[in-house]
This record gives structure tokens, C-alpha cells and sequence, in this order.
């Protein structure tokens, strides 16, 4: 059995009328016996109706395990991948990636504004060329909301790594971003992509320099 120094705590929202709720609850449960979770703390709304509001829940049941906060019916076997990368890069990548989904950029953000280490989740996110076009849109709308601010001027050689990307479009759109971190450096490390491959990378990288030339 782990150590449950090692395992997340998990918090579980329930209603007596909601019909998925015990589900959820034997799932944790479950998940406790075995270890793979720790501390769990179950709250019934109707006892507690302050806690919804605390934690801006709508509907049940409703969990939250280490960083991940997660609503409507999960199975324990889902439950227990969440908890499995509760603390890594790889969890908190997943965990953007279906907040994206759900149109919840918003909480990304917020998520990165409390932590800019969760800018590498998002990187990861955004180096796999298989990432889905809407997940890639969602990236990008973070990214533009960042422009300009430490968060994302401290991902800049990050950024810069990716230029050289085999994909045309990270590469692309690594250059955009690139463009936003507010880095010194920007220009002379896009330069180079004048000479891409790929004509809609070189045409990304001169609308970039066109906006980081001087005056503009």
C-alpha cells in the first residue's frame, strides 16, 4: 500500500437526492481502503449549503482530489487516475486539458496566475502535435490573455526551444508567443524562422518582427 504521505486528500460534495452521488462516494471510499487516496471528507450539501457557495459548486456530486476539481459521475477508476498524478506535470497537463474542454479558461488562468509553474502543464499541452485544434484553441486564448506578463516572460526560452519543433504549426505558433513574453530577445531569436520550411511559419515569424520593430 503507498504511503499516504505520498497519496492526495479528497473532498466529495454530495446531495441526498442526487442519484449519482453514493457512486461517487463508494468509488473514494474504495479508493481510501486501498490507499490511493487519503483523508477524505464528504460534506451533504443540505447540512451544509455554505460550502457550495465557498467553492462556487452548482451541481453534485462534486470532488476535488489534491489539485483537481471534478464534477458530474466519475467512475473509480477514473477517480483513481486523478489521484495517480495528483502533484505531477503530466495531472495538472490532463487537468488543463479538460478544463479546456469545458470552455473553463477562466480557471486556467487563475490557476497560472496562483501558479506559473503550471505554465509547463500547458507547455506540455501545447508541444504534443496531436493535441486536439480545440485544446490548441484554448491554449492560445490563455497565452494571448498572458501577453506581456511575468508568467509568460518566464517561459520564454521555453518558447524559444520550440521554434525548432519538427511540427510547422508548434513552430508557428511557438513564434506567436514568443512575440507576446515582452523578452528582449524575441526578435533576434525569430529571425531565423524567416528561412522555415514551412511558408506559414515564415510568414508568422515577419508578422512577428513587423510587431516587435521598433514603434510599433
Amino acid at each position: 500500500m503507498p504511503d499516504k504521505q505520498h497519496t492526495p486528500d479528497a473532498l466529495l460534495l454530495m446531495g441526498r437526492q442526487c442519484p449519482y452521488c453514493p457512486t461517487v462516494l463508494k468509488a473514494l471510499q474504495s479508493l481510501e481502503q486501498k490507499g490511493q487516496i487519503s483523508n477524505l471528507k464528504v460534506i451533504e450539501l443540505e447540512q451544509h449549503p455554505e460550502v457550495a457557495a465557498e467553492y462556487g459548486v452548482r451541481s453534485v456530486p462534486w470532488v476535488r482530489i489534491g489539485p483537481f476539481e471534478l464534477g458530474g459521475l466519475r467512475s473509480e477508476e477514473e477517480l483513481h487516475e486523478w489521484a495517480s498524478k495528483a502533484g505531477s506535470t503530466a495531472g495538472m497537463s490532463m487537468y488543463l486539458s479538460e478544463l479546456i474542454a469545458g470552455g473553463n479558461i477562466d480557471k486556467c488562468l487563475d490557476l497560472i496566475r496562483a501558479d506559473s509553474h503550471q505554465l509547463d502543464a500547458l507547455l506540455m499541452l501545447f508541444k504534443d502535435a496531436d493535441t486536439e485544434l480545440n485544446i490548441r484553441i484554448g491554449i492560445s486564448a490563455i497565452i494571448e490573455s498572458l501577453q506581456g506578463s511575468p508568467e509568460l516572460r518566464g517561459i520564454a526560452h521555453e518558447l524559444r526551444a520550440l521554434l525548432k519543433h519538427t511540427a510547422p504549426s508548434v513552430r508557428g505558433d511557438a513564434c506567436h508567443y514568443l512575440s507576446l513574453t515582452g523578452h528582449e530577445d524575441a526578435a533576434e531569436w525569430i529571425r531565423p524562422l524567416l528561412a522555415d520550411n514551412d511558408e506559414a511559419v515564415r510568414q508568422i515569424a515577419q508578422d512577428c518582427l513587423e510587431e516587435l520593430a521598433p514603434g510599433n
